[in-house]
């Protein structure tokens, strides 16, 4: 670990550590007042409960939020009904939808981002098609979709509607970085293979792939970041399972202590998902 490292490791957990002191201490609840001997059985009832929901709407401290933390990873799969699963088990279901739904954009995407990078013609025929479709919101094919496809199965219509959605967001990203990427390779390196007499098929695989293959992985990085984000909004009116249900359920329960944990988690799984591609982008890097 080099000197540069260390000092922005230290300085992160400083920044941490202030934020969260800070909140704890803004946020911390204060004494229980006691009781006034002056006020009858039925007021000092009506009291208590008004404290209770004042205390159960409170904005929760980072000491709560921790607790709550253990609670929920005590048992992160079980399956107890359909309010009451762990946080792992909805965190399973989110994945599977977003990665059906993102490898099927990857074999319409990249195939489809050759076939209009190599050709000027596809090109200026389907962009019309692209600019049209792509600044949509992923998540006005919601309504269409679950109308679609629910009519198939009650259960599993949802479960592809879902997927749908998230192979719309996916697929431009991939699209687009697919084209420019393939779009752009040295065109010397195209002559070479012509003069070598390569089909273009073999010239997509041989010259292009890896020439265009970084470009094309940070597609699919940008195209998991955004799927991740959408699909907890569109867990939260198609599903009954999920990370996007379990915050909405935990938000109707008011337990803002779940909800905190599931940021949390939500954010650490998105970063574990653009490591892994980060990753791949570094084993793909060409070099002339």
């Amino acid at each position: 670990m080099n000197s540069l490292t260390l000092k922005s490791f230290c300085l992160t957990l400083v920044i941490l550590v202030v934020a969260l002191v800070t909140w704890e201490a803004l946020l911390k609840p204060p004494p229980e007042a006691a009781p006034d001997p002056n006020l009858t059985e039925e007021e000092l009832l009506m009291q208590s409960m008004m404290a209770d929901d004042s205390e159960k709407a409170r904005v929760p401290t980072p000491s709560e939020v921790f607790k709550q933390l253990k609670e929920d990873l005590k048992a992160p799969l079980k399956d107890a009904g359909p309010n009451d699963k762990g946080i792992g088990l909805h965190i399973f279901y989110s994945l599977t939808r977003v990665m059906a739904g993102f490898l099927l954009a990857a074999l319409v995407g990249i195939p489809l981002g050759f076939i209009i990078g190599m050709s000027e013609l596809m090109f200026k025929a389907l962009n019309p098609f692209i600019q049209l479709l792509k600044p949509v919101s992923p998540l006005a094919w919601m309504p269409l979709a679950l109308f679609t496809l629910m009519p198939i199965h009650k259960v599993w219509g949802a479960e592809l509607a879902s997927s749908a959605v998230i192979f719309i967001c996916c697929i431009w990203p991939m699209l687009l970085n697919t084209t420019f990427g393939v779009a752009n390779v040295r065109k010397d390196w195209i002559r070479v293979a012509q003069t070598h007499e390569l089909s273009r098929f073999r010239t997509a695989f041989k010259v292009i792939l890896p020439a265009a293959a970084p470009t094309i992985i940070t597609g699919m990085r940008i195209s998991i970041g955004i799927a991740w984000l959408v699909i907890v909004a569109v867990e939260m009116v198609s599903t009954n399972s999920g990370i996007g249900y379990y915050v909405w359920n935990e938000w109707n329960n008011l337990n803002l202590s779940s909800i905190i944990v599931s940021i949390i988690v939500i954010g650490c799984v998105g970063m574990v998902l653009d490591l892994i591609l980060n990753g791949c982008s570094k084993m793909v890097v060409y070099e002339e």
